[in-house]
């Protein structure tokens, strides 16, 4: 299936509309004005140019991989490492090595992964800006070749905009996750854990549920001025289609309310809860199911008011105190 397509949106529609709805939304031509892309547009010189005039010549981290992988970042053949190798290079370096084999049939994989222009590209957000968000939310920047970004999720609202190259996007909702087989928590090749299902060539053997996941996969290619919006905690497979490629995104999430990171409280029940019996596990379930997945009011509507606790909307201070207390006990 096909991303839903729109070729003009405000912020206020943005925000209003397409983000509550939660699926995922290509805007064709969103950023195709800023410079960066024109940049890209004429030539990669001209692109690693106009980059070049923002860059602070700090190391980044970057990924290399052997033309073996065929430009899959991912594990090695016993999940004890990667097949990749990491470290710090300059990003002119990086556009030095794209230039000098775009043209190669089999190049080595090259992947500088979720750069910050605030430290290491000061000024392109201002000069490439994106009317949809606010200025507080900073774009990072993806530069490489022809690579593969394993299907994995971020706990983050995501709008993705392609500066240069192509992308192809395979987007699953966040009920895949049976269906995606996913890899370790303690070992990931980036720090999202991912699908360990290769799209190219998958083992439906080994991984026969990914069919299922396939029925429910939407597609969304994107040419140089696009833009996708990824909802939070969707599932997206990543694979750049051309020798150079540049994408900037923008994550964020709602205001933070001092009451901790979802993620953590997730890991957290993971570990704590697994390992119990069934039907204490059971008996958690229902916990979860009425004070944290169900409708807010059937848990408070018998109490009275400012006695939710809780359950109820804390001041931030009460909030963060209280979270300070349970990581107390988690630790003790």
């Amino acid at each position: 299936m096909t991303v839903r397509e729109l070729t003009t949106i405000d912020a206020e529609q943005f925000h209003g509309t397409i983000v509550p709805a939660a699926q995922p939304v290509i805007f064709r031509g969103l950023v195709a004005d800023w410079p960066a892309v024109r940049a890209g547009r004429d030539s990669d010189e001209a692109l690693f140019s106009h980059l070049s005039g923002f860059d602070q010549q700090q190391s980044v981290t970057t990924l290399v991989g052997d033309p073996e992988a065929g430009g899959r970042f991912f594990y090695n053949d016993d999940l004890t490492g990667f097949n990749f190798r990491s470290g710090g290079a300059r990003l002119g370096k990086s556009f030095e090595f794209l230039l000098a084999n775009r043209d190669a049939a089999r190049p080595a994989s090259l992947a500088v992964q979720s750069i910050s222009t605030r430290t290491h590209l000061t000024g392109f957000a201002e000069a490439n800006p994106c009317g949809l968000l606010d200025a507080e939310v900073e774009p990072r920047l993806w530069i490489g070749n022809r690579v593969i970004i394993a299907a994995h999720q971020d706990p983050y609202e995501n709008l993705a905009c392609v500066v240069a190259g192509r992308r192809r996007f395979t987007l699953f909702p966040p009920a895949s996750v049976g269906d995606l087989y996913i890899g370790p928590f303690e070992l990931t090749p980036g720090g999202p854990t991912i699908s360990m299902v290769s799209f190219d060539d998958p083992d439906l053997e080994r991984h026969p549920r990914f069919a299922r996941a396939m029925e429910t996969a939407l597609v969304a290619e994107l040419e140089p001025g696009d833009a996708l919006y990824i909802p939070y905690l969707w599932w997206h497979h990543v694979r750049s289609l051309a020798p150079v490629n540049v994408l900037a995104n923008y994550w964020w999430t709602p205001p933070e309310q001092g009451r901790g990171a979802p993620h953590d409280a997730f890991l957290h029940a993971v570990l704590a809860l697994r390992a119990l019996p069934d039907a204490h596990r059971a008996a958690w379930r229902a916990l979860f199911d009425h004070y944290v997945f169900g409708e807010a009011q059937a848990a408070t509507e018998h109490l009275p008011p400012g006695l939710e606790g809780i359950l109820g909307a804390l001041p931030r201070d009460e909030a963060e105190r209280l979270l300070k207390l349970l990581g107390q006990k988690i630790s003790s």
